[in-house]
């Protein structure tokens, strides 16, 4: 009982630390369309696990990778076809998915809980991942935030400097796609993109500082978060959904904020 109360709580501080920094750096990168479609890609990694008795984590993390580095050349190679062919890894990556998933013998309940999620029912291996996951983003904050600022407001000073701001940017990708793994469990892939978005949406009318609006963005989803996990409780309906309503109703009142 004691872990079945804790584990969703220390879910969801792991997760909301990944969206103070990923989740920050899609708003102002306007890479909400990408994060969308190595979201919904990674029903594919999922799938082959399914299909081939593998872990799920390491099949779905290496292919949102992959998904994110091919997205990411296109986004630098293609860019102004890019928003079809957003679509079209969006929506490959679901198809491998679904007909892996077709094929693998007996009824697949693992897979539904996979695209709606439930912080409920994470476990500890669950926590061990998410916190490697941030462990290595928040490293990678820390030694390359100028650069991330850089790469989001101003990528000439990158080349400048000699700095090749592509390698930086796919970086970035892979990082949102290990995001993306390490949230797909107690989010879900439906509901995966509007919870990394809405506190930093939130968070950027408070302030105009990247730093402040990390801070703040990681705050209201632990708090979103939380407080989905509390109704859901209560009420004895779906966390996931509880957490997304909560916060676009507080996203919708922010929008009043002149």
């Amino acid at each position: 009982m004691w872990d079945l109360i804790n584990y969703p709580i220390y879910a969801s501080i792991l997760i909301g630390i990944a969206i103070a920094v990923i989740g920050s750096l899609i708003v102002i990168n306007k890479t909400t369309a990408i994060t969308g479609s190595i979201a919904h890609g990674s029903f594919g990694g999922i799938g082959l696990a399914l299909y081939f008795g593998i872990s799920v984590i390491l099949s779905a993390s290496l292919f949102t990778a992959v998904l994110a580095i091919i997205l990411a050349f296109i986004t630098i190679k293609f860019p102004h076809r890019q928003d079809s062919l957003i679509g079209v890894i969006w929506a490959l990556g679901m198809s491998i998915g679904i007909i892996f998933l077709s094929l693998t013998p007996g009824y697949q309940s693992d897979a539904l809980s996979y695209l709606f999620g439930n912080i409920l029912l994470v476990g500890k291996k669950d926590l061990i991942f998410m916190g490697t996951i941030d462990l290595v983003i928040l490293i990678s904050i820390i030694f390359l935030y100028n650069r991330f600022l850089a790469m989001s407001y101003d990528k000439e000073f990158l080349t400048l400097r000699g700095i090749n701001a592509n390698y930086l940017y796919t970086y970035f990708l892979i990082l949102t796609s290990l995001t993306i793994v390490m949230s797909v469990r107690a989010i879900g892939i439906i509901l995966i993109l509007a919870l990394f978005t809405i506190p930093s949406l939130i968070a950027e009318k408070w302030t105009k500082k990247f730093f402040y609006m990390m801070i703040i963005s990681g705050i209201l989803g632990t708090v979103f978060m939380a407080g989905g996990i509390i109704i859901s409780f209560y009420y004895d309906i779906s966390a996931t959904p509880a957490i997304v309503i909560i916060a676009s109703v507080f996203l919708l009142i922010s929008l009043f904020k002149k």
